[in-house]
C-alpha cells in the first residue's frame, strides 16, 4: 500500500481512484464493509482504491477536552488498512488551519487534485469541512462540477457485520468506534472483538517495575501505553503478546491498580505474564491482544490468596487457549457467538 503524507506532493494519476474518507479508528467491521465496497468499484472501473484519514485524529484539535480514546494508534490504522487490500492511503495532517477550511477546498485540493477521484464512498451521514458544511449532498454537488460519482451507504450493522452471530448491546446497531469504546470500557472484549474482526490490540514498551510479579512467581511485563490509546476496564484477561520479531506468545494479562498492595492509589498498570517464557523483555516494544476477560479486578486478603488467584488465571488462560475458544469466552451479551475469524 503506498501511503502519501502530503497532499500538495501527490499528483492524481491518469486512471483515478475510488475513495473514501474518515478518521477509520479501529478499521471495524463497519470500516471494512466500506472499503470493500471501495475496492469492489475500483476493480471494475480499473483504478486504485484509496482512503483519505487524518492525523491526529479531528476531535484532539476541533474538541480536546471531549476527544475519545484511540481504538489504533496511527502505525496501527495504516497496517490494518493495508491488510484490508486498500492500494493508496493519504494521511492527512490535521491541525487548526485544516479544520477551518472550507469543504470545497478539501474537495478541490485532495479529492480531485491529488487522488483524481472517479467515485467517493462515505455513510449516508458524512460530514467535513468546516462547522461541517460538507454533506453527501455537497458531495454529490461537487462531483457533478468536477466528474466523480458520490456513493452514500447505510452503515454496517451488528447481524450484518458478524454474519448473523447476535448484536452487542441486545440489538442491531450500527458497528461504530463509539461502541466498541463503550465495549472495552465495560471489559467485554469478547463483544468488542466481534465487532472489530480481531482481537482488540495496544502497543507500548517493556520498563522496569517493581518486581512484585517476580516475587510472587509470576514475572510480567510491565508495558506503558500512551495515555490516549483505549484500554479494557480492570481486571485479568487472556490474550496474546507478540514481541518485534514478531513471535506470539500467549499470556495472562493483569490490567489495574494492583489494589492488594496499593488500593486505590497505584498507578494503572498493564501486566502480561507470557505463558513459558523466561527471556529479558526490558525495552522492548510490545502489542497485547485482549481476547477474553477472566475476571475483575480484587484485593486479596493475603499473598497466598493472591497466588493462588494467580495460578487459577494462569491455568484457564491455558485450557482456552488448549481448546481454541478465545474470543467468545464470557460476553456480557448471551446472543455473541465466536465468527472463528482470524485476527487480522
Amino acid at each position: 500500500m503506498e501511503v502519501i503524507t502530503d497532499p500538495a506532493q501527490c499528483r492524481a494519476g491518469a486512471a483515478g481512484a475510488i475513495v473514501t474518507i474518515g478518521a477509520y479508528d479501529g478499521v471495524h467491521l463497519g470500516h471494512r464493509a466500506v472499503i470493500d465496497e471501495v475496492r469492489q468499484r475500483a476493480l471494475e472501473r480499473g483504478c486504485a482504491s484509496a482512503v483519505v484519514t487524518f492525523d491526529p485524529h479531528p476531535a484532539y484539535v476541533v474538541r480536546p477536552e471531549s476527544a475519545p480514546p484511540l481504538l489504533t494508534d496511527l502505525d496501527q490504522k495504516l497496517e490494518l488498512l493495508a491488510d484490508a487490500g486498500v492500494d493508496r492511503t493519504l494521511v492527512v495532517h490535521f491541525d487548526e488551519a485544516r479544520s477551518k477550511e472550507s469543504a470545497a477546498d478539501f474537495v478541490e485540493e485532495v479529492l480531485v487534485g491529488c487522488l483524481g477521484a472517479r467515485a467517493v464512498v462515505v455513510g449516508h451521514d458524512f460530514h467535513f469541512g468546516h462547522r461541517r458544511e460538507g454533506s453527501v449532498a455537497f458531495l454529490a454537488a461537487m462531483g457533478a462540477q468536477y466528474g466523480f460519482d458520490v456513493v452514500g451507504l447505510h452503515l454496517t450493522t451488528d447481524e450484518q457485520a458478524t454474519d448473523g452471530g447476535g448484536a452487542a448491546d441486545g440489538g442491531d446497531q450500527p458497528v461504530s468506534s463509539t461502541r466498541i469504546r463503550q465495549l472495552l470500557g465495560a471489559g467485554d472484549v469478547a463483544s468488542a472483538n466481534l465487532l472489530l474482526g480481531r482481537d482488540h490490540e495496544v502497543r507500548g514498551v517493556v520498563e522496569r517495575g517493581d518486581g512484585r510479579g517476580r516475587d510472587l512467581g509470576y514475572p510480567t511485563a510491565n508495558v506503558r501505553v500512551p495515555g490516549d490509546v483505549q484500554l479494557p476496564a480492570d481486571g485479568v484477561y487472556a490474550g496474546w503478546y507478540v514481541r518485534p520479531d514478531a513471535s506470539v506468545h500467549p499470556a495472562c494479562i493483569s490490567l489495574g491498580r494492583r489494589p492488594t498492595f496499593y488500593e486505590e492509589r497505584g498507578d494503572r498498570i498493564l501486566e502480561p505474564f507470557l505463558l513459558d517464557f523466561d527471556h529479558e523483555l526490558y525495552g522492548e516494544p510490545a502489542r497485547v491482544r485482549f481476547s477474553a476477560r477472566l475476571r475483575g479486578q480484587e484485593r486479596f486478603d493475603s499473598i497466598e490468596a493472591l497466588i493462588a488467584q494467580m495460578a487459577r488465571d494462569v491455568a484457564q488462560t491455558r485450557t482456552q487457549r488448549e481448546i481454541g475458544s478465545w474470543g467468545g469466552l464470557q460476553s456480557s451479551n448471551p446472543a455473541l457467538k465466536a465468527t472463528g475469524r482470524p485476527n487480522l
